[in-house]
Protein backbone atom coordinates (compact mmCIF):
# COMPACT_ATOMS: atom_id res chain seq x y z
CA UNK A 1 0.00 0.00 0.00
CA UNK A 2 1.33 3.52 -0.83
CA UNK A 3 1.69 5.62 2.18
CA UNK A 4 0.53 9.04 0.40
CA UNK A 5 0.89 11.18 2.88
CA UNK A 6 4.81 10.69 3.09
CA UNK A 7 4.69 12.39 -0.46
CA UNK A 8 5.13 15.62 -1.18
CA UNK A 9 2.56 15.98 -4.21
CA UNK A 10 0.14 14.68 -1.82
CA UNK A 11 0.24 17.11 1.01
CA UNK A 12 -2.77 19.69 1.99
CA UNK A 13 -2.26 23.19 1.09
CA UNK A 14 -2.46 25.31 4.48
CA UNK A 15 -3.37 28.51 2.12
CA UNK A 16 -6.02 26.77 0.35
CA UNK A 17 -7.98 24.85 3.09
CA UNK A 18 -11.38 27.39 2.43
CA UNK A 19 -10.91 27.46 -1.17
CA UNK A 20 -14.32 26.28 -1.53
CA UNK A 21 -15.71 29.44 0.49
CA UNK A 22 -14.48 31.76 -1.43
CA UNK A 23 -15.63 33.89 -3.88
CA UNK A 24 -15.16 32.89 -7.60
CA UNK A 25 -12.52 36.21 -8.12
CA UNK A 26 -10.58 35.36 -5.14
CA UNK A 27 -10.67 31.68 -6.08
CA UNK A 28 -8.94 32.36 -8.93
CA UNK A 29 -6.41 34.69 -7.48
CA UNK A 30 -5.78 32.07 -4.66
CA UNK A 31 -4.75 29.51 -8.12
CA UNK A 32 -2.89 32.30 -9.79
CA UNK A 33 -0.89 33.09 -5.91
CA UNK A 34 0.20 29.36 -5.92
CA UNK A 35 0.99 29.14 -9.37
CA UNK A 36 3.67 32.19 -8.91
CA UNK A 37 5.56 29.73 -6.95
CA UNK A 38 6.04 27.50 -9.81
CA UNK A 39 8.49 29.45 -11.55
CA UNK A 40 10.32 30.10 -8.51
CA UNK A 41 10.46 26.18 -7.43
CA UNK A 42 11.76 25.65 -11.50
CA UNK A 43 14.33 28.28 -10.74
CA UNK A 44 15.98 26.65 -8.32
CA UNK A 45 16.89 23.31 -10.74
CA UNK A 46 18.16 25.36 -13.38
CA UNK A 47 21.63 23.81 -12.95
CA UNK A 48 20.48 20.41 -13.37
CA UNK A 49 18.19 21.50 -16.65
CA UNK A 50 21.15 23.09 -18.02
CA UNK A 51 23.26 19.55 -17.26
CA UNK A 52 20.38 17.65 -18.96
CA UNK A 53 19.95 19.98 -22.26
CA UNK A 54 23.41 19.50 -23.07
CA UNK A 55 23.41 15.55 -22.84
CA UNK A 56 20.13 15.67 -24.75
CA UNK A 57 21.89 17.92 -27.23
CA UNK A 58 25.03 15.42 -27.60
CA UNK A 59 22.08 12.16 -28.08
CA UNK A 60 20.68 14.47 -30.83
CA UNK A 61 23.57 15.52 -32.44
CA UNK A 62 25.19 12.02 -32.85
CA UNK A 63 21.52 10.05 -34.26
CA UNK A 64 19.77 9.64 -30.94
CA UNK A 65 16.63 10.01 -30.14
CA UNK A 66 14.81 12.02 -26.86
CA UNK A 67 12.31 9.90 -25.07
CA UNK A 68 9.86 10.98 -22.45
CA UNK A 69 7.68 8.46 -20.47
CA UNK A 70 5.06 8.96 -18.04
CA UNK A 71 1.71 8.19 -16.96
CA UNK A 72 -1.41 10.19 -16.76
CA UNK A 73 -0.78 13.96 -17.11
CA UNK A 74 3.15 13.54 -17.03
CA UNK A 75 2.84 11.31 -20.04
CA UNK A 76 0.78 13.92 -21.93
CA UNK A 77 3.04 16.57 -21.19
CA UNK A 78 5.94 14.59 -22.57
CA UNK A 79 3.28 13.63 -25.67
CA UNK A 80 2.67 17.36 -25.89
CA UNK A 81 6.26 18.50 -25.69
CA UNK A 82 6.97 15.48 -28.74
CA UNK A 83 4.64 16.02 -31.22
CA UNK A 84 5.71 19.93 -30.91
CA UNK A 85 9.22 19.18 -32.14
CA UNK A 86 8.68 18.54 -36.08
CA UNK A 87 6.79 21.64 -36.88
CA UNK A 88 8.83 23.69 -35.13
CA UNK A 89 12.24 22.27 -35.90
CA UNK A 90 11.60 20.38 -38.89
CA UNK A 91 12.82 17.72 -37.31
CA UNK A 92 11.85 13.90 -37.94
CA UNK A 93 8.89 12.65 -36.15
CA UNK A 94 11.27 9.83 -34.47
CA UNK A 95 13.55 12.14 -32.79
CA UNK A 96 11.62 13.45 -29.66
CA UNK A 97 9.08 10.81 -28.69
CA UNK A 98 6.50 10.57 -25.90
CA UNK A 99 5.41 7.39 -24.09
CA UNK A 100 2.44 6.74 -22.01
CA UNK A 101 1.60 4.15 -19.71
CA UNK A 102 -1.51 2.35 -21.60
CA UNK A 103 -0.48 3.62 -25.10
CA UNK A 104 -2.48 5.81 -27.47
CA UNK A 105 -5.74 5.47 -25.67
CA UNK A 106 -4.52 6.83 -22.13
CA UNK A 107 -3.88 10.27 -23.93
CA UNK A 108 -7.53 10.65 -24.00
CA UNK A 109 -8.62 8.15 -21.12
CA UNK A 110 -7.60 6.73 -17.95
CA UNK A 111 -6.41 3.31 -18.29
CA UNK A 112 -6.25 1.38 -15.49
CA UNK A 113 -3.72 0.00 -13.52
CA UNK A 114 -1.06 1.19 -16.62
CA UNK A 115 0.84 3.22 -14.36
CA UNK A 116 1.52 0.97 -11.66
CA UNK A 117 2.67 -1.79 -14.34
CA UNK A 118 6.27 -1.63 -13.81
CA UNK A 119 7.62 -4.29 -16.52
CA UNK A 120 4.97 -2.54 -19.44
CA UNK A 121 7.82 0.72 -19.28
CA UNK A 122 10.49 -1.33 -20.02
CA UNK A 123 8.37 -3.13 -22.73
CA UNK A 124 7.85 0.03 -24.56
CA UNK A 125 11.12 1.11 -24.20
CA UNK A 126 11.44 -2.21 -26.49
CA UNK A 127 8.78 -1.20 -28.76
CA UNK A 128 10.25 1.29 -30.46
CA UNK A 129 14.11 -0.10 -29.94
CA UNK A 130 15.31 2.11 -27.44
CA UNK A 131 19.19 1.78 -27.35
CA UNK A 132 22.18 3.29 -25.64
CA UNK A 133 22.71 5.83 -28.65
CA UNK A 134 19.61 7.69 -27.04
CA UNK A 135 18.98 9.32 -24.11
CA UNK A 136 14.98 8.79 -21.79
CA UNK A 137 13.26 11.50 -19.62
CA UNK A 138 10.99 9.70 -16.98
CA UNK A 139 8.32 11.84 -15.87
CA UNK A 140 6.37 11.45 -12.56
CA UNK A 141 5.41 14.20 -10.01
CA UNK A 142 5.15 12.07 -7.60
CA UNK A 143 8.18 10.17 -8.01
CA UNK A 144 7.09 6.58 -7.98
CA UNK A 145 5.16 5.56 -10.71
CA UNK A 146 6.15 1.87 -11.59
CA UNK A 147 5.68 2.32 -15.02
CA UNK A 148 8.18 5.16 -15.10
CA UNK A 149 10.67 3.27 -12.83
CA UNK A 150 10.44 0.19 -15.02
CA UNK A 151 11.64 1.78 -18.39
CA UNK A 152 14.25 3.63 -16.14
CA UNK A 153 15.78 0.90 -14.86
CA UNK A 154 15.67 -0.68 -18.88
CA UNK A 155 17.35 1.78 -19.95
CA UNK A 156 20.40 2.22 -17.70
CA UNK A 157 20.80 -1.67 -18.41
CA UNK A 158 21.42 -0.61 -21.82
CA UNK A 159 23.79 2.32 -21.00
CA UNK A 160 21.66 5.45 -21.79
CA UNK A 161 21.66 8.36 -20.18
CA UNK A 162 19.05 8.76 -17.58
CA UNK A 163 17.17 12.10 -16.42
CA UNK A 164 14.39 12.20 -14.33
CA UNK A 165 11.61 14.99 -13.59
CA UNK A 166 9.62 14.65 -10.64
CA UNK A 167 8.18 17.15 -7.94
CA UNK A 168 9.57 15.00 -4.76
CA UNK A 169 13.49 15.34 -4.10
CA UNK A 170 14.95 12.18 -3.05
CA UNK A 171 11.84 10.21 -4.34
CA UNK A 172 12.43 6.73 -6.41
CA UNK A 173 12.41 8.65 -9.77
CA UNK A 174 14.95 11.20 -8.44
CA UNK A 175 17.50 8.84 -6.87
CA UNK A 176 17.06 6.00 -9.94
CA UNK A 177 18.01 9.12 -12.34
CA UNK A 178 21.58 10.19 -13.92
CA UNK A 179 20.56 13.73 -13.11
CA UNK A 180 17.34 14.12 -11.08
CA UNK A 181 15.42 17.44 -12.05
CA UNK A 182 13.22 17.93 -8.73
CA UNK A 183 11.24 21.55 -8.19
CA UNK A 184 9.57 21.62 -5.09
CA UNK A 185 5.99 23.80 -5.92
CA UNK A 186 4.51 22.78 -3.18
CA UNK A 187 1.35 21.17 -2.16
CA UNK A 188 -1.35 21.35 -4.67
CA UNK A 189 -4.48 23.92 -4.52
CA UNK A 190 -6.58 20.71 -4.54
CA UNK A 191 -4.89 18.45 -2.47
CA UNK A 192 -3.17 15.63 -4.66
CA UNK A 193 -4.49 17.43 -8.29
CA UNK A 194 -0.92 17.14 -9.95
CA UNK A 195 -2.25 18.15 -13.08
CA UNK A 196 -1.77 21.31 -11.24
CA UNK A 197 1.38 23.45 -10.32
CA UNK A 198 3.62 19.71 -10.46
CA UNK A 199 2.09 19.94 -14.34
CA UNK A 200 3.46 23.16 -14.58
CA UNK A 201 6.35 22.66 -13.55
CA UNK A 202 6.94 19.76 -15.45
CA UNK A 203 5.76 21.38 -18.38
CA UNK A 204 8.31 24.32 -18.10
CA UNK A 205 11.21 21.61 -17.38
CA UNK A 206 10.28 19.89 -20.81
CA UNK A 207 10.07 23.42 -22.43
CA UNK A 208 13.36 23.89 -21.70
CA UNK A 209 15.01 20.76 -22.35
CA UNK A 210 14.22 20.46 -25.92
CA UNK A 211 14.08 24.17 -26.85
CA UNK A 212 17.39 23.90 -25.17
CA UNK A 213 19.02 21.15 -27.30
CA UNK A 214 16.98 22.58 -30.70
CA UNK A 215 19.36 25.92 -29.83
CA UNK A 216 22.59 23.47 -29.17
CA UNK A 217 21.56 22.00 -32.71
CA UNK A 218 21.28 25.31 -34.35
CA UNK A 219 18.18 25.31 -34.96
CA UNK A 220 17.89 29.21 -33.48
CA UNK A 221 19.55 31.77 -35.34
CA UNK A 222 19.22 34.68 -32.77
CA UNK A 223 15.78 33.89 -31.33
CA UNK A 224 13.92 33.26 -34.60
CA UNK A 225 13.34 29.74 -35.20
CA UNK A 226 14.88 29.12 -38.75
CA UNK A 227 14.06 25.58 -39.24
CA UNK A 228 10.41 26.05 -38.93
CA UNK A 229 8.32 23.93 -41.56
CA UNK A 230 5.85 26.28 -43.12
CA UNK A 231 3.26 23.15 -43.66
CA UNK A 232 0.40 25.88 -43.20
CA UNK A 233 -0.81 29.36 -43.92
CA UNK A 234 0.69 30.88 -40.61
CA UNK A 235 3.61 28.94 -40.55
CA UNK A 236 4.26 30.03 -44.21
CA UNK A 237 3.74 33.48 -43.35
CA UNK A 238 6.01 32.86 -40.12
CA UNK A 239 8.95 32.15 -42.37
CA UNK A 240 8.45 35.54 -44.44
CA UNK A 241 8.77 37.33 -40.81
CA UNK A 242 11.75 35.43 -39.83
CA UNK A 243 13.40 35.98 -43.21
CA UNK A 244 12.62 39.62 -42.69
CA UNK A 245 13.97 40.07 -39.31
CA UNK A 246 16.94 38.17 -39.95
CA UNK A 247 17.99 39.80 -43.22
CA UNK A 248 16.31 43.73 -42.36
CA UNK A 249 14.92 42.85 -46.16
CA UNK A 250 11.37 43.92 -47.36
CA UNK A 251 8.61 41.18 -47.54
CA UNK A 252 8.95 40.88 -51.36
CA UNK A 253 12.76 40.24 -51.65
CA UNK A 254 12.07 37.59 -48.86
CA UNK A 255 9.59 35.95 -50.58
CA UNK A 256 11.13 35.74 -53.65
CA UNK A 257 14.46 34.27 -51.60
CA UNK A 258 11.91 31.98 -49.85
CA UNK A 259 10.35 30.69 -53.32
CA UNK A 260 13.63 29.71 -54.81
CA UNK A 261 15.21 27.23 -51.77
CA UNK A 262 11.52 26.01 -51.19
CA UNK A 263 11.04 27.97 -47.98
CA UNK A 264 13.76 26.99 -45.97
CA UNK A 265 14.54 29.65 -43.87
CA UNK A 266 18.11 29.03 -42.94
CA UNK A 267 18.97 29.06 -47.09
CA UNK A 268 16.98 32.19 -48.02
CA UNK A 269 18.73 34.07 -44.94
CA UNK A 270 22.46 32.85 -45.90
CA UNK A 271 21.30 33.76 -49.57
CA UNK A 272 20.53 37.46 -48.71
CA UNK A 273 23.25 38.24 -45.69
CA UNK A 274 25.98 36.90 -48.31
CA UNK A 275 24.90 37.28 -51.07
CA UNK A 276 24.77 33.92 -52.75
CA UNK A 277 22.55 31.37 -55.05
CA UNK A 278 20.11 28.96 -53.33
CA UNK A 279 22.54 26.55 -54.15
CA UNK A 280 25.43 28.28 -52.81
CA UNK A 281 23.67 28.90 -49.61
CA UNK A 282 22.92 25.59 -48.78
CA UNK A 283 26.22 24.76 -49.83
CA UNK A 284 27.65 26.79 -46.91
CA UNK A 285 25.30 25.67 -44.61
CA UNK A 286 25.89 22.03 -45.01
CA UNK A 287 29.98 23.09 -44.40
CA UNK A 288 28.51 24.81 -41.33
CA UNK A 289 26.20 21.76 -40.04
CA UNK A 290 22.93 24.09 -40.77
CA UNK A 291 23.79 26.30 -38.23
CA UNK A 292 23.23 29.90 -39.92
CA UNK A 293 26.03 31.86 -37.98
CA UNK A 294 28.74 30.06 -38.59
CA UNK A 295 27.23 29.70 -42.49
CA UNK A 296 27.74 33.59 -42.02
CA UNK A 297 31.35 33.34 -41.27
CA UNK A 298 32.14 31.03 -43.48
CA UNK A 299 31.11 32.84 -46.44
CA UNK A 300 34.69 34.14 -47.65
Amino acid sequence: MVELQKIATEQRNPNTMNIDTLSTLDMVKLINREDHRVAEAVALVTDKIAEAVDVIAARLSTGGRLIYCGAGTSGRLGILDAVECPPTYSTEPEMVQGLIAGGMPAIYKAVEGAEDDRELGAEDLKGIRFSEKDVLVGIAASGRTPYVLGAMEYAKKLGAPVIGVSCCPGSQVDEAADIGIAPTPGPEVVTGSTRMKSGTAQKMILNMLSTGAMIRLGKVYGNLMVDVKPTNEKLVRRCVTIVCEATGEPEGKAVQALESCDYHCKTAIVMLLCGKTADEARALLNRADGRVAEALRLKD
